[in-house]
């Protein structure tokens, strides 16, 4: 008897990767589109709040200042904290108390008390865009980081275009206190929806299967530990290179050797140039259209969402040509924006009182302003490892954000002085120049 054996090839099978980063990059969308609506609507009310309150334009600036000095203290030792126990519990607390100080806000009695409650929301949100964006920078491949990061940044349009018609209707129809109370509902709901859908890390995620993780983590070995700078272009543009200064920079591993980089430094100062413009608009925007342009509250609302409308296009466009068209270069953009956005300032100044031709040039102010945004967020992921990046980070956005703590009270005191916005918007224009200058500074990281 002959025993023939018959070999069966038995294909593995392959299992099919999940897309769950994509659930969570929404979730941080909502997140950050919350906390920007938080911190932004008093923009709106704002000349509501100076009548009751009989303010000044330096008084009522320093109402948006007080929020920026909350913000940009806690923004270093979150990034420190998070870099040494993830992401998931102190943004998920973040949310919660960003949101009762909300509500607070629409308890003020005085221009001191809010203030103060001004100030306990941005110590709230100070940990905000450390934990998103290091939450991206764990959750995302290299070649996705800079979109992701352009979808993430978008948040901030959104937000700003829905909180102007959307509070005016509030504040007309039941009072300005109540604009506060109904934006605080939402973040306490996602502050819940966070802790237990948004983990630190994709490995840690009973949502995101092993095929995704493999995915998200296929650059290289050592990106599966977070120990790689995996946002770094490798393919050369040649004159470009030469002009944005792209080099071989060695990765910076510790904590201390971020805190010595002057690229990290020179992005957070260029960041902080960039602050003053970008807040100093969304401070006096809705006054100027009331004040200097004669627009009913109503109108004003739906103008007033112009540059944002285009801040949310320069985003996403912005994350989309640094990804695909730049080759994960960061740099350009952030060169060619605030030079761009100088010629719209100009423009602005210059701006006949038509409706239609004013949004246009507010809308084309916000979208070429943030071409560059994404990048200050994206950077800093070329320079560092999963583990230093939110430090990194923290420095950025710290110190760029302090331009949101002085730009509304410079911009509230020449107002004062010279009772004309014109003289704002030159002053936010030679802060876009700086802001192209520093840029100039660093250097842009490549790959061996």
């Amino acid at each position: 008897m002959t025993n023939t054996s018959i070999n069966v090839t038995v294909k593995p099978v392959v299992e099919r990767k999940t897309q769950y980063r994509w659930i969570v990059l929404a979730i941080i969308f909502l997140f950050y589109m919350i906390n920007f609506a938080d911190r932004t609507n008093i923009g709106v009310v704002l000349p509501m709040i100076k009548s009751e309150f009989n303010l000044s334009n330096f008084e009522a600036g320093s109402l948006m200042s007080f929020f920026f000095l909350g913000y940009a203290i806690t923004q270093i030792p979150a990034g420190l904290f998070m870099s040494k126990f993830g992401t998931r519990g102190m943004v998920s607390l973040s949310i919660l108390g960003f949101s009762v100080f909300t509500y607070l806000i629409g308890t003020s009695t005085s221009a001191a008390m809010m203030k103060w409650f001004r100030l306990g929301l941005g110590l709230c949100e100070g940990p905000s865009p450390v934990g998103g964006s290091a939450t991206i920078k764990n959750w995302y491949p290299p070649q996705e980081q800079g979109t992701a990061a352009g979808i993430f940044m978008g948040a901030t349009s959104l937000a700003l275009m829905a909180v102007p018609p959307l509070a005016v209707w509030i504040m007309v129809n039941y009072g300005w206190r109540s604009v506060f109370y109904w934006f605080a509902v939402p973040g306490i709901i996602l502050s819940a929806i966070w802790y237990f859908f948004v983990h630190s890390r994709p490995e840690d995620s009973p949502y995101c299967n092993k095929a995704e993780v493999d995915y998200i983590r296929s650059v290289s070995t050592a990106a599966n530990t977070g120990d790689a700078c995996s946002e770094r272009p490798s393919q050369s543009l040649g004159w470009l290179d030469k002009i944005i200064r792209a080099k071989r920079l060695s990765c910076l591993e510790t904590n201390a050797e971020v805190f010595k980089s002057w690229n990290v430094w020179g992005i957070a100062i260029t960041y902080f140039f960039i602050g003053f413009v970008t807040y100093g608009l969304m401070t006096w925007i809705p006054s100027y259209l009331v004040n200097a342009k004669g627009y009913s509250f109503v109108k004003m609302g739906w103008i007033a969402s112009a540059p944002w409308i285009g801040a949310l296009c320069g985003q996403l466009l912005g994350g989309w040509i640094s990804d695909k068209l730049l080759l994960k270069r960061r740099k350009p953009n952030m060169m060619f924006g605030p030079l761009s956005l100088i010629v719209m300032l100009a423009a602005l100044i210059n701006v006949p009182n038509n409706s239609v031709i004013l949004f246009i040039v507010l809308f084309l102010t916000g979208g070429l302003l943030n071409l560059a945004w994404p990048c200050y967020f994206a950077y800093p992921m070329g320079l560092t490892t999963g583990k230093t990046y939110p430090t990194a980070i923290s420095i950025v956005t710290s110190v760029g954000n302090m331009g949101g703590f002085f730009s509304p009270m410079v911009g509230g005191y020449l107002l004062d002085v010279y009772k004309t916005f014109d003289v704002v918007f030159i002053f936010l224009g030679v802060c876009a120049f700086l802001s192209f200058l520093m840029v100039l500074t660093v250097e842009e990281p490549i790959q061996d």
